[in-house]
């Protein structure tokens, strides 16, 4: 009873109905019923899961558990209904019903195996689900082509998925792995890192490993609330090595995140805050790269409005997470010799502290689970001129004073306008790792000396990693900073 209570309790928490779980009141077809079973069979395959559920006595829009009066042992046409189902079924599928009371209330759970070998069918016709919609699956020819590649091969990852580039180089890859002090044997580790299927083609993994991607990764900014609004400003990281996008991408949120100046009840010291919390930005945006679906092609998105960044990582939960699990910090990776990588390069830990730093700072409603996405929502902390929390409706995040929103770039901003050439060349190198000195010159509109003069006053602050043509500027975090205090102790 135990065991049907905590899965019942678990099928209540996600926020709406999955392909492999459906909920009704006291609602009772035979024929459809059967139906059922199929779609729910089929799609738990395709979405990993051992099992699927039909769950009575709970309410399909609040989850609220009503109770019902539905009765697994009745019978239809002078059958008993478990008999008229497995008869109806192929191949045979060892579905089991339940019951229990909660709160004083009946609830009936069933429990369906996942099709294995074959798709399963009721009175001779495949069904899947569509959203929580049951569909003859032979409606849909894609579904039922992936369906059967699923029970064949399993499903796909981007491990066993072949990338369609096949030209792919990794001169980036061996740098970055340099720089974090660890030294790739050419010969040997693009079989050591997984980048190969088992026929020997370069995988999906390996696409994004390599210096170039082919994906793109956007950072749009909205002048308002909504995608309604006015677009900003688009910036794009993508088109190279995974680990440098998502570097470029830490940075510019360091650059996005206003430090503001609080004068509220100022005695004699102002005091700064931040616009949001900058750990809790890098955790949920590290999730979003480890945790993405990549295998279907899409990229994490990124969007900023005027009171919130939101982070899109496309998918849902790995089969063997919960949702009690995800809140409470057990990591269970979608991608996980990706998630191996950024171990071994320290980007992430193992503890599985990302979602409950996120939720430490802005609660779980930091969190939307949509059907086929999980967005993470990092809310701004304005301080306006007269010193309150949460600015009006009219300060907007890219507003100039005249309340115009400017056309350019965040260089017309006032609050981002960066004061001294050394915070104009921490901004030149966090927009492009790879500027050169020439570059950075002429941005900075000084003389090429000058340039060459500022970068030795910044030896504690930023670092040239790799050779002078193929290398990159690196930004020093404080681990980096502590780092090289000791060696030079």
């Amino acid at each position: 009873m135990n065991n049907t209570l905590s899965i019942v309790n678990e099928l209540c928490s996600y926020p709406a109905e999955r392909e492999w779980f459906e909920f009704k009141h006291n609602w009772f077809e035979p024929e459809q019923l059967g139906q059922y079973i199929s779609a729910l069979s089929n799609s738990a395959a395709i979405e990993g899961r051992s099992k699927a559920y039909l769950v009575w006595g709970i309410d399909d829009k609040t989850h609220d558990i009503v109770g019902t009066d539905f009765d697994p042992d009745l019978n239809v046409k002078n059958e008993p209904l478990k008999h008229f189902l497995a008869r109806g079924l192929s191949p045979d599928v060892n579905f089991i019903f339940e019951e229990i009371t909660v709160d004083g209330k009946r609830v009936v759970l069933l429990t369906i195996p996942s099709a294995k070998t074959v798709p399963v069918s009721f009175a001779g016709e495949r069904f899947i689900r569509i959203g929580s919609s049951r569909e003859n699956l032979r409606k849909y020819p894609e579904k039922e082509s992936y369906l059967f590649d699923v029970l064949r091969h399993g499903l796909p990852t981007i491990e066993n998925t072949p990338s369609q580039y096949q030209d792919l180089t990794f001169e980036k890859l061996l740098i970055y792995y340099g720089a974090k002090g660890i030294r790739l044997n050419e010969e040997t580790f693009k079989k050591n890192l997984g980048f190969f299927t088992n026929d020997g083609k370069y995988n999906i993994l390996a696409q994004l490993m390599s210096d170039n991607s082919h994906l793109p990764l956007r950072f749009a900014i909205f002048s308002g609330k909504s995608k309604t609004s006015n677009l900003f400003s688009v910036r794009e990281f993508g088109f190279q090595c995974l680990l440098y996008s998502l570097d470029e991408v830490l940075r510019y949120g360091d650059v996005l995140n206003i430090i503001q100046a609080d004068e509220r009840n100022r005695i004699v010291e102002r005091k700064e805050t931040a616009l949001f919390e900058n750990d809790a930005f890098r955790e949920a945006m590290i999730n979003a790269f480890v945790h993405n679906k990549w295998v279907d092609g899409n990229e994490p998105m990124i969007s900023v409005f005027s009171d919130r960044i939101e982070i899109l990582s496309r998918g849902t939960f790995p089969p063997q997470q919960t949702l009690k699990g995800f809140f409470a910090g057990e990591s269970v990776p979608v991608n996980q010799k990706l998630s191996e990588i950024f171990l071994q390069l320290h980007i992430s830990e193992k503890t599985g502290r990302g979602v409950p730093k996120v939720i430490e700072k802005y609660g779980k409603d930091a969190y939307e689970f949509r059907e086929n996405s999980i967005v993470v929502k990092i809310p701004f902390r304005w301080i306006n001129t007269l010193g309150e929390d949460n600015a009006p409706e009219e300060v907007k995040l890219f507003k100039v004073k005249d309340g115009t929103t400017p056309k350019t770039t965040l260089k017309t901003t006032p609050k981002t306008t960066l004061k001294t050439t050394q915070e104009k060349i921490l901004k030149l190198i966090a927009e492009n790792p790879c500027i050169t000195r020439e570059q950075m010159a002429k941005a900075c509109g000084i003389s090429l000396n000058g340039i060459k003069w500022q970068l030795k006053q910044m030896k504690d602050r930023i670092k040239f990693v790799g050779p002078s043509k193929t290398g990159f500027w690196k930004i020093l975090s404080e681990t980096d900073k502590l780092g090289n205090i000791k060696e030079k102790n």
